[in-house]
């Protein structure tokens, strides 16, 4: 049955692979007749998309966790929509959905787990699926409580603090009672990170001199780094570790995405043999057997209002390569949706 009777799809389309900066150009707006459903389908008005850094990786002809998307298909993605039309009963038209839609008007899906198409939880914002209840939520507990295990008396360090992971690891920290720095860039960030996201400080690497700062504000040194950012940052946190403090290395939007060498690479990594400290890279499917725990946690926090998002939207399907462009200059603040 359907709650109508959509006839025509807008998708982007992957036409070419990057070279180095900007991807916008990569790919191509395109409009289809749709597809009768398959047994067992139902069909999905996409509503939000979620941008997240991972997303230029996966444009790179090379080794991933996943495979690359493939040129002449749709952009993966995940997003949040309605079901308007239905050969599934366990998805009825009139239902929130999320799940791997990708960067198109409609889309047609049946299977469920973690990369189909589940129902939204009763009582959870649809879009919220995108960020502190989807990957970015569940990277950033796994990534703080497994990776960089703090303590209460700990010493926390957060770059990219106002992203959309980065932000909820850091309200993660300081959850646990550490005293939690983040790393942002520009003053509304800053002040964002540190009167919404509650954070000890914020150091701004625009204008800041990172080290000096560190020096000033951890002067027993960083117990856990979760770094989003590499590059100088990570450089900068290394030259600061405490003894046998731990690096989670959940990103690197400075260095890490377009399938090249940075410029240059770790150049102090003696100093982790120095301080007995750890380095440890993750994806968070590692811990899918305790999602459950996890979005609990989260949820927790969320109702108790200790968990502040913040969100940046652009509008409609064509935004969204420019939107990926711009997490790599810093555009967003918080979770970098587009609204469909």
């Amino acid at each position: 049955m359907a709650a109508d009777s959509p006839t025509r799809n807008r998708r982007c389309v992957l036409t070419k692979r990057p070279q180095g900066g900007s991807v916008a150009s990569c790919f191509e707006m395109q409009e289809e007749q749709l597809s009768p459903l398959g047994r067992g389908e139902a069909r999905v008005r996409v509503e939000w998309l979620s941008i997240d850094p991972t997303q230029r990786g996966w444009l790179n002809p090379g080794p991933n966790y996943r495979a690359p998307v493939g040129l002449g298909e749709v952009m993966r993605g995940a997003g949040v929509g309605t079901v308007v039309e239905t050969d599934n009963e366990t998805l009825p038209v009139g239902a929130k959905v999320y799940g791997e839609l990708g960067w198109q008007t409609f889309a047609a899906a049946s299977a469920s787990g973690l990369f189909g198409v589940n129902i939204v939880p009763e009582g959870i914002e649809p879009r919220h699926m995108l960020s502190v209840f989807g990957t970015n939520g569940l990277t950033a507990y796994f990534g703080m409580t497994e990776i960089g295990r703090p303590s209460s008396a700990d010493t926390v360090l957060v770059s990219a603090a106002a992203g959309a992971t980065g932000s909820i690891a850091a309200q993660i920290s300081s959850s646990l009672g550490c005293r939690t720095i983040g790393i942002a860039g520009g003053q509304e960030k800053c002040e964002w990170v540190r009167e919404s996201a509650g954070l000890d400080a914020c150091i701004d690497y625009k204008s800041d001199n990172v080290a000096q700062a560190l020096n000033s504000l951890a002067p027993g040194g960083i117990d856990v780094y979760f770094d989003n950012v590499g590059g100088e940052l990570l450089e900068a946190a290394v030259d600061n570790l405490a003894d046998h403090g731990r690096i989670v290395l959940c990103g690197a939007v400075a260095t890490g995405y377009d399938g090249g060498l940075p410029a240059t690479g770790l150049r102090n990594y003696m100093q982790l043999g120095l301080r007995r400290a750890r380095m440890e890279g993750f994806v968070f499917f590692d811990y899918i057997e305790r999602f459950p725990d996890a979005l609990a946690h989260l949820s927790g926090m969320f109702g108790r209002g200790e968990l502040k998002v913040a969100e940046t939207i652009a509008e409609g399907v064509d935004a969204a390569p420019g939107a990926l462009d711009g997490l790599f200059t810093g555009a967003n603040l918080g979770k970098q949706l587009v609204r469909v």
